[in-house]
């Protein structure tokens, strides 16, 4: 036995089997999604300790203020980029110990800051670590769950999301009745401890078996693949499943090596056989409608609706407070709903019920209804804004983290989650830009431009996001290799497709479509006497185990 296979006996995937090894993996991704969250709620209670306000200078600077939130994000989008194409060069599991390790340096470097200079360099550095992660976990996740459960596991991640934002927001509420500089450092530091644990931890976790098989490691692949569908035996590499799983992987990656190694610029505007392209704005735009939805508006805004209400200011804080614990609880439904319902239908009816309730809390707050009746109808606002934060916690948190790591092929999913990041962060910049101005002059319209802007998310996703739910991710390497960018014309190409193929469809017969490509020319004639040497592999497969005969 090599060193590396002694070293991998102490692998958790050499222990556990099946969904009990599944969990294990999601719970990992989850606490990394879990500082997340946490590092996103932390500053908002920092921002209004004195003494922080007193080390940083930032007395009546309420730009550079925000300003210091802000680059947090700029880190973000430079971390996901490198993040990404690290992690389809030394894997998964390598760039979540760089991204814990960035982000524990930023961390440290946050908690001891002695000015504003120091501070905004600590939270970029934070930014990059987090975009690493951000970047290579949901990939992680989704490459290692089973097709029927991808997004329920994905979605438990994201509760664990919420419930980091819920523990810095109590932790800073806690640390309000403090004073010095224990009531700002204290909460930034204990980010700290879920990343030690998640960079420890993780390295006794399996690699995704679709990087393995990618870089040429077949024979921990399938173990590992073997070990993650249910084996006991991680050697029964015959397991029928595992077989037609690992096949679909082959073929696919070998699909994706003709067509060469993309750069970032050509993931955006060449495009190729597997429409790289289109999937790349698909997952930037899908994160951009999310902002647009108007949870940021919702969750810097709501104690401001509360005040408006007559509650006081430790109560509006209090119900802020149990407005993110009812926020995470929401997030449990989508666990057990969103691979039974769809990516598509649980966007549909959260952009409905999120428009409506923010609808109502514009028409609520407007001075001249308030004025009436300020209580009452500032109770009503507040039922809505709870309700607004629950139904986007129940649909649109955690479809657009999960559709990008679903719709890219193995030798770039990486950099696709990474694309989807840059998303979120152009999403957070864009309302973090145009919310304060808007506020200042629309006011309570503020409310219904957002509400209209759910609407609008409707026939968007309607048109052009196909289903991801209940299918293999290499069986949606053919759903987005289609040539129509409509989803209602792409589903007639595909229908047409398995009517010749006799109901099967494989990535290798994309090109069977008739006119597939004005560039190659072929028709749909011509490929029906036709095989590629990809399919002669799978049928030989079908009774041959494709693992070579290599050490790793």
């Amino acid at each position: 036995m090599s060193n590396k296979s002694k070293r991998q006996i102490f692998n958790f995937y050499h222990h556990f089997h099946g969904s009990d090894l599944v969990l294990l993996i999601n719970l990992a991704a989850g606490l990394s999604i879990f500082f997340f969250g946490y590092d996103q709620g932390v500053m908002s209670g920092v921002n209004i300790s004195p003494d922080y306000i007193n080390v940083m200078g930032l007395h009546g600077r309420d730009a550079l203020l925000g300003g210091v939130v802000a680059v947090y994000y700029a880190g973000t989008l430079i971390g996901a980029l490198m993040g990404g194409w690290i992690g389809d060069k030394i894997g998964r599991i390598k760039t979540v110990v760089v991204g814990s390790l960035i982000a524990i340096i930023g961390a440290i470097l946050q908690t001891s800051a002695q000015n504003v200079g120091w501070m905004m360099a600590s939270r970029i550095i934070t930014g990059v670590g987090t975009g690493h992660l951000n970047a290579i976990v949901p990939v992680w996740s989704a490459e290692t769950s089973h097709h029927t459960s991808r997004g329920m596991f994905i979605a438990m991640e994201f509760t664990l999301n919420i419930f980091g934002v819920v523990v810095a927001y109590w932790l800073d509420y806690g640390m309000s009745y403090t004073e010095g500089g224990i009531r700002w450092r204290f909460p930034i530091a204990f980010q700290l401890v879920p990343l030690a644990v998640l960079a420890i931890g993780i390295n006794f976790f399996p690699e995704s078996p679709r990087w393995l098989a990618k870089v040429g490691r077949h024979e921990q692949a399938i173990e590992i693949l073997s070990s993650l569908r249910g084996s006991d035996n991680n050697n029964d590499t015959d397991n029928p499943e595992v077989q037609r799983e690992y096949n679909q992987i082959i073929e696919a990656i070998q699909i994706e090596s003709a067509e060469g190694e993309p750069t970032y610029f050509s993931m955006l505007f060449h495009y190729d056989k597997l429409n790289i392209p289109r999937r790349v704005h698909l997952s930037i735009w899908l994160q951009i409608l999310q902002e647009l939805t108007g949870i940021g508006v919702i969750t810097v805004y709501a104690p401001t609706v509360f005040l408006n209400a007559g509650f006081s200011e430790r109560t509006s804080q209090l119900l802020s407070g149990v407005n993110n614990i009812f926020y995470m609880l929401c997030t449990i439904v989508p666990v057990f709903t969103i691979d039974r319902w769809g990516r598509r239908f649980t966007l549909f009816y959260g952009a409905v019920l999120q428009g409506i309730c923010m609808l109502l809390v514009g028409v609520l707050t407007k001075p001249d209804i308030m004025n009436h009746n300020s209580l009452a109808y500032g109770i009503g606002a507040t039922v809505f804004t709870f309700g607004y934060t629950g139904f986007f916690g129940m649909t649109w948190l955690a479809v657009p983290w999960i559709y990008p790591v679903e719709i890219y092929p193995t030798r770039v999913r990486a950099r696709g989650g990474a694309w989807s990041v840059v998303g979120w962060s152009i999403g957070n910049a864009i309302i973090m830009e145009i919310t304060p101005p808007m506020i200042t002059t629309l006011g309570w319209a503020t409310f219904l431009v957002f509400a209209a802007f759910n609407f609008l998310t409707i026939p968007i996703v309607w048109a052009l996001y196909p289903e991801t739910a209940s299918k293999t991710l290499e069986e949606l390497d053919v759903v987005f290799s289609t040539k129509s960018m409509f989803v209602f014309k792409a589903e007639k190409e595909l229908e047409k497709l398995k009517e010749h193929n006799g109901g099967a469809v494989h990535l290798g017969d994309v090109d069977s479509i008739d006119d597939r490509s004005p560039i190659d020319g072929r028709s749909f004639e011509k490929s029906k006497t036709s095989k590629s040497s990809i399919h002669e592999y799978n049928e030989k497969s079908e009774t041959t185990t494709p693992v070579p005969p290599q050490d790793y």
